[in-house]
């Protein structure tokens, strides 16, 4: 096998076990620098730049959300659209435990355990999107739609536009 030039990490394995065409992008991982800084490395809309957020219902149920990247979540919105009293983010490390990723590092690709994923609808509207692929510092490009081909996904609109 031809030694790949990105990290071969679950989320990889898994995209590539559905046949998902993807690009890989390694930038500097910097704490704390979210999907600004990767957005700024890697030359791109910070809106393409799709965030994983690992949270949990208030009966401790975990679930994965996908939201563009200068965006917010409206977990009282989010838990309304689920019919459950209320949605937090989860500890980094239960988070961790959950999808075998570290913070910065979660895709929601080839997890520990399958969760549920809910999705900002308008990620759909566009046609490249930039996703964790499963380590910091590393990020995948796949167009939009083919999250579907991928994951069971729930479409949501929970979206706060961050100015």
């Amino acid at each position: 096998m031809a030694k790949t030039d990105y990290p071969v990490t679950p989320a990889i394995r898994a995209l590539r076990e559905k046949n998902i065409a993807f690009t890989s992008h390694l930038y500097d991982y910097k704490e704390h620098g979210g999907t600004r800084h990767s957005a700024l490395s890697l030359g791109v809309d910070e809106h393409a730049v799709i965030k994983t957020i690992v949270m949990e219902t208030d009966r401790r149920d975990p679930l994965i959300v996908l939201m563009h990247g200068d965006c917010a979540i409206s977990a009282k919105e989010l838990a309304r659209q689920m019919g459950v009293k209320a949605i937090s983010p989860c500890d980094p490390a239960v988070a961790q435990k959950h999808t075998g990723y570290m913070v910065g590092g979660t895709s929601p690709f080839g997890t520990r355990k399958p969760l549920p994923v809910y999705a900002e609808k308008t990620i759909f509207d566009l046609a490249t999107i930039y996703i964790n692929g499963g380590k910091r510092g590393f990020l995948v490009s796949i167009a939009a739609e083919d999250l579907k081909k991928v994951l069971s996904i729930t479409e949501v609109e929970a979206a706060i536009r961050q100015v």
